[in-house]
């Protein structure tokens, strides 16, 4: 193939991805419980029978199936069906907050590690290392520590946490097209290091990084409310399922749904996020396909 008339290879989504995955019936039911979440958290405003910071003492601590209360009352007498709705949207846009700007350093620097091996390889492998040493519940802690206990701190945490993973994802799988023909190809053209990165790289890269965001991004979910569990992120009365997993370990033994809806809650949308994310690995690996 000679210089001049090399193509310009992407690698989208392949036709019959959603079709793939609903051969499988876990990844359906994971697919549409996270779509079913999503809505949800959307609509909340929608969707919730009253306010969440509406609080009324009469109802406290009552048992799932009381009149009004499907799903119980909270110990200041909130609805937990709206608490939750509320919870699971701030929990997603924690969760896609911190990806979008951890993944997309990461990604940054995964790129510019793969194409300038000679002179940026080594330096930001070794800062990746360097981070990657450190536990996100640290980073949290001394983010906290700074800033103070909040939404941010878990942001900004659950981002710097996400940032080495990230890099080393697409580090590894643009070594891999750089080795390919057409980037020889594009090179000898005179294409500029922007516009090949921009137009062979990044997108011959696309389905690495979207498996990986999205199983990142049920990993995100967890560590945010585990960090707002310990009371580093949302701070009461703003509803978040870890928060209120938190704010009813208090009442375990006298009221247990308090804490367990939301546990559960998390558990579900981690273990859905998961399971998508496998089948995206599997439906979009060509050497898995039949």
């Amino acid at each position: 193939m000679s210089a001049t008339t090399a193509p310009v290879i992407i690698a989208p989504p392949r036709p019959g991805l959603l079709r793939r995955l609903t051969r499988d019936p876990a990844a359906a039911a994971a697919l549409a419980f996270v779509v079913l979440v999503i809505l949800a958290a959307i609509f909340a405003p929608l969707l919730a029978p009253t306010d969440p910071f509406d609080n009324d003492l009469s109802s406290a601590m009552k048992p799932p199936g009381s009149e009004g209360l499907p799903l119980g009352a909270d110990a200041q007498g909130r609805d937990l069906i709206t608490r939750l709705l509320y919870g699971m949207r701030m929990s997603l846009l924690m969760g896609f907050a911190a990806v979008i700007l951890g993944g997309g350093i990461g990604a940054i620097l995964g790129f510019l590690a793969a194409f300038y091996q000679r002179w940026l390889d080594a330096p930001i492998m070794r800062l990746v290392d360097i981070m990657l040493s450190f536990p996100a519940i640290l980073f949290g802690l001394a983010i906290a520590a700074i800033l103070g206990p909040g939404i941010l701190a878990v942001v900004l945490a659950l981002s710097v946490a996400t940032v080495p993973l990230m890099a080393r994802i697409v580090r590894g799988s643009a070594l891999v097209v750089m080795r390919q023909d057409y980037i020889e190809a594009a090179r000898a053209t005179g294409m500029s290091d922007l516009r090949l990165i921009w137009r062979h790289l990044a997108p011959n890269c696309l389905s690495a990084i979207f498996v990986f965001a999205t199983l990142r991004f049920g990993q995100v979910i967890l560590l945010g409310s585990a960090l707002s569990f310990l009371g580093l992120g949302a701070q009461p009365p703003i509803p978040e399922l870890g928060a209120m997993a938190s704010e009813g370990r208090t009442f375990l033994f006298f009221a247990p749904h308090i804490a367990v809806i939301p546990s559960v809650a998390i558990f579900l949308v981690v273990l859905a996020f998961n399971l998508l994310g496998d089948a995206l690995r599997d439906a979009l690996d060509p050497r898995l396909r039949v």
